[in-house]
């Protein structure tokens, strides 16, 4: 068997696992609310729908009433909010950190991403980005670091 053959072989096995396991990972669809004008979100949320999850994009004008009616504090909020099974997801959060919340079920309200780091998903593909993933805590209770992005060594 030549090398191409191969490759695309252990590609497409790996593309069908990657589907199969974020198709799994969440039971309903993605609702994710982006300003109307932001790339970056779309870029978020078509590597969502890549990864196997069903995805609704909705274009928000004001921002500002979709994280308050989330309940995403101030500090904590990143550049667009999206819902699926109960759990808020804010801002430019990793797809790791996405299915191990949905697998996981941990009893918070959801996952953000202060702000926009560059090489963080939907900001470029950066191997040297580093950066964490925080929990929304329910009832005011704090936020603690849920995942870490931190380069390859």
């Amino acid at each position: 068997m030549n090398v191409f053959r191969r490759h695309f072989i252990a590609g497409t096995i790996a593309g069908i696992t990657l589907f199969a396991t974020g198709a799994a990972a969440a039971t309903g669809t993605m609702a994710v609310y982006k300003d109307p004008q932001c790339g970056c979100c779309e870029q978020w949320a078509e590597a969502l729908e890549a990864a196997g999850f069903k995805v609704e994009v909705h274009d928000e004008a004001d921002m500002s009433v979709i994280k308050a009616r989330f309940a995403v504090p101030a500090d904590m909020e990143g550049c667009h909010t999206a819902f699926v099974d109960g759990y808020v997801i804010e801002g430019h959060v990793p797809l790791e950190a996405v299915k191990k919340l949905l697998a996981e079920k941990p009893d918070i309200a959801g996952i953000t991403v202060p702000g926009m780091p560059a090489g963080s998903l939907g900001m470029g593909n950066d191997p040297k980005a580093s950066y964490d993933v925080y929990t929304i805590a329910k009832a005011g209770a704090p936020s603690t670091v849920y995942y870490q992005v931190r380069p390859a060594k």
